[in-house]
């Protein structure tokens, strides 16, 4: 499905003030860190379950509640994508194997805001495409990122992603997209990575705070929901990837605000 994008969002868009902004970011930070946590625990012979619980124990342990629990029913602290799974996968017993790749989605609530973000790791050893769609993933999130400036719009940012991602032989999913954050988890205005014109869409504006969030797959984009309602994988089968960060436009460009701590930070940088 691709979505129309509505070219005014003043209405609906929750402008942030400075304070705003600034318990956006200890929430990004908290769940930047729960996410690490559970990264670094991501190795083979440990189950989705034992991820989940070492994240939401860090959470609680520091005053935040997870946001993804019971959001619509959701049963996990964490969405946990292995391989083909594409987003909101449930925490289960599935125990980790080596070369897997997992993409982790933590997020919490703090003092009224909400933090979300995600990374995808290796397990163990994994393959050269494995390693490739990674890091691709990751540096498509950066180029949205870069685009975060006042006066561009969304379909700049989104050509720019989408041109770097095919450019090196990767689809974009085009259902699953980024959104506003705040006090709710989701906000407008939506954040597409596809199937945008340059000089269309929203404008950006300082005060806004979006998630950057594209999903890369190694084949096609299309995707299927699997019967427990939640977990979304590729249709032909084939690897997804994807990172996300918050970010709050200012008059000066991008503020990443789900950086984590320098303690947290895993040893390929991530």
């Amino acid at each position: 499905m691709v979505l129309e994008i509505p070219v005014l969002y003043r209405e609906q868009i929750r402008y942030k003030s400075r304070k705003e902004i600034e318990k956006l970011r200890v929430a990004g930070r908290l769940a930047a860190n729960a996410l690490r946590v559970a990264a670094r625990a991501a190795k083979p012979g440990v189950s989705l379950l034992d991820l989940d619980k070492l994240a939401e124990t860090y959470i609680r342990k520091n005053g935040a509640v997870p946001n993804f629990k019971g959001y619509h029913g959701f049963p996990g602290t964490l969405c946990t994508s292995v391989n083909d799974k594409v987003v909101h996968g449930i925490p289960t017993d599935y125990i980790l194997q080596e070369g897997d790749v997992i993409a982790i989605d933590c997020g919490c609530r703090l003092d009224g805001f909400n933090g979300d973000t995600c990374l995808t790791v290796g397990v163990g050893q994994i393959t050269e495409e494995s390693r490739r769609l990674i890091q691709t993933a990751q540096l498509a999130m950066y180029v949205g990122i870069e685009h975060c400036r006042p006066g561009l719009r969304l379909g700049d940012m989104a050509t720019a992603v989408q041109t770097f991602a095919e450019e090196r032989g990767y689809s974009i999913v085009r259902e699953y997209i980024g959104h506003g954050i705040g006090r709710d988890l989701h906000e407008d205005p939506q954040v597409v990575y596809a199937d945008q014109r340059p000089g269309t869409g929203f404008r950006m504006e300082p005060g806004m705070t979006i998630t950057i969030e594209p999903i890369l797959n190694t084949g096609s984009p299309k995707c299927i929901v699997e019967p427990d309602g939640w977990t979304v994988r590729t249709k032909d089968g084939g690897l997804s990837a994807q990172f996300e960060h918050d970010v709050a436009i200012t008059k000066d460009g991008p503020d990443i605000l789900s950086i984590p701590d320098p303690e947290f930070e895993l040893e390929d940088g991530l």
